[in-house]
């Protein structure tokens, strides 16, 4: 049976730069081994199968996969997936054509994740999304001489300020890991042989390394992400992983109450720019709710056959 899907960069609003998507509109009866096989084909770092979509527009199921495995919750595929089925909706509904904005609820595995999406050119979108959870430290990293060695750097490239690794949840785990600067991220050399004891066992044995130091003194912070566990060597942009960087930077920055904005980028190493916006609200000293915003484009579009 042939299957419509669409592909899409995210956290960029022009073509060919951030991070890759694959969206099967069709995914409604297929099984679990046949969305894995699909996603393998794709190979990007994430796929999203649409397994229903409300007719008014206002909420969908899906699931996520890697090349390896199923996802409770991503950034960029919730990004990416809420622009998409807000223009498909839209185009579908003509007494909706000059609408230029559009909320819907997109059932994660995580559970509902509420998304307001912003419609712009022809082909480009922003899309901002509440976080299904707040994030939480869940443990912690191995030690510095040994996240060093992993990651190809020296004990002295770890950590700054009082920012610290560690590994935190918003659905997702993610091994968080400050490094001194901008040089150092783009040395990274991965070294697998000492991977796990690094960050662990299991899927979830990632990195996202981040520094202060940005290419763009616009942005806010500079970061890659490593995950051979799920078959992703390095991630464009992982929205997931800024999600739980929302809970590093309650702990270790000053945040005023209020809104608290940053910008963080990723993927310049692999030639794929991305720009993740993070809002955190802050109430009484206290980490009250998170957004995490960016666009994305549509850049092709065709069937599978499954």
């Amino acid at each position: 049976m042939q299957r419509r899907y669409v592909i899409l960069d995210v956290f960029t609003d022009r073509a060919f730069a951030g991070n890759p998507l694959a969206v099967v509109l069709d995914g409604a009866g297929l099984n679990d081994n046949q969305m894995q096989m699909v996603a393998g084909e794709f190979n990007l770092s994430e796929t999203v199968f649409v397994t229903s979509f409300d007719k008014d527009g206002s909420a969908a199921v899906i699931r996520i996969f890697t090349p390896s495995q199923e996802l409770p919750f991503a950034g960029h595929p919730t990004v990416g997936t809420a622009t998409l089925l807000a223009r498909e909706y839209i185009q579908g509904a003509p007494e909706m054509a000059t609408a230029i904005s559009h909320n819907i609820i997109l059932n994660e595995k995580v559970g509902p994740v509420h998304c307001t999406v912003e419609l712009g050119a022809e082909f480009a979108a922003r899309a901002t999304f509440g976080l299904p959870q707040t994030s939480t430290q869940i443990g912690e990293c191995g030690s510095t001489d040994i996240i060093a060695k992993a990651l190809g750097l020296s004990a002295e490239d770890i950590g700054f300020g009082n920012h610290q690794p560690g590994q935190w949840s918003a659905g997702v785990p993610f091994s968080l890991v400050p490094v001194a600067s901008a040089a150092a991220v783009a040395n990274i050399r991965p070294d697998t042989s000492v991977w796990a004891e690094a960050f662990g066992e299991g899927h979830h044995n990632n990195a996202f390394v981040y520094s202060r130091e940005c290419v763009d003194s616009k942005n806010h912070y500079h970061a890659r992400m490593f995950w051979p566990g799920a078959g992703v060597s390095e991630d464009p942009a992982t929205g997931s992983a800024v999600a739980a960087f929302s809970g590093v930077l309650e702990k270790f920055e000053p945040l005023k109450n209020g809104p608290n904005n940053f910008v963080i980028e990723q993927g310049y190493e692999m030639g794929r720019p991305s720009l993740i916006s993070l809002t955190l609200i802050i109430g009484d000293g206290v980490l009250k709710s998170a957004r995490i915003g960016g666009h994305a484009v549509e850049v092709a579009r065709g069937v599978i056959s499954v």
